[in-house]
């Protein structure tokens, strides 16, 4: 695996609705701009970019954590996305991120029942991705349904894949949506 770069970005949120946001809601993003060993090549098992995807979880869920200065129980959602050059095909994204990624983020961040929920497109230098974070042990907790936005200036070049692990330590601010729902009566609506 082929690093070009790393970037860590944290958003941290005071106010919301000019009111005081205490303690304020952090989420940290770490993204790993790598070269795409199968760009312009169909390969049917792409194993590279699989074995990759557990030591980027590894990586970049601890370059989120620190950067949030907090340890690994202390994270309270996650989710992870992925963004690959025009010269590979969403595949490429979801070999990176599906079959090994996940295990060694919940080592991290454990104990972490749910899944971590992913994102995935094809774009250029700067494009923008909404990374979706959930709560890391119980996916019905609708306070922590939210996302992050992220991008790097330079990144996706056309050989390349953008992958992000992103973390939060606090739900959305002031949320209200579902609080009194009980997840046995969800499974029973249509949400």
């Amino acid at each position: 695996m082929k690093i070009r770069k790393i970037v860590t970005v944290v958003e941290e949120t005071r106010r919301e609705l000019d009111r005081p946001v205490e303690p304020a809601t952090r989420q940290a993003a770490a993204i790993a701009v790598i070269a795409n060993p199968y760009a312009g090549i169909y390969d049917e098992e792409l194993e590279e970019l699989q074995q990759a995807g557990a030591a980027l979880g590894a990586l970049l869920v601890q370059r989120a954590i620190d950067a949030l200065g907090i340890d690994g129980a202390s994270v309270t959602s996650y989710g992870k996305a992925a963004i690959v050059g025009v010269k590979g095909e969403r595949e490429h994204a979801a070999a990176v991120m599906h079959p090994t990624m996940g295990k060694p983020v919940r080592e991290i961040v454990g104990p972490a029942k749910s899944i971590m929920p992913s994102t995935k497109k094809i774009g250029g230098p700067g494009t923008a991705i909404d990374c979706p974070l959930h709560h890391k042990d119980e996916m019905w907790t609708f306070s922590h349904f939210d996302a992050m936005q992220v991008s790097v200036t330079d990144a996706p070049r056309g050989d390349e894949i953008v992958v992000v692990v992103a973390v939060s330590d606090a739900g959305r601010p002031f949320h209200r949506v579902g609080k009194n729902l009980n997840v046995a009566d969800l499974m029973t609506k249509n949400e």
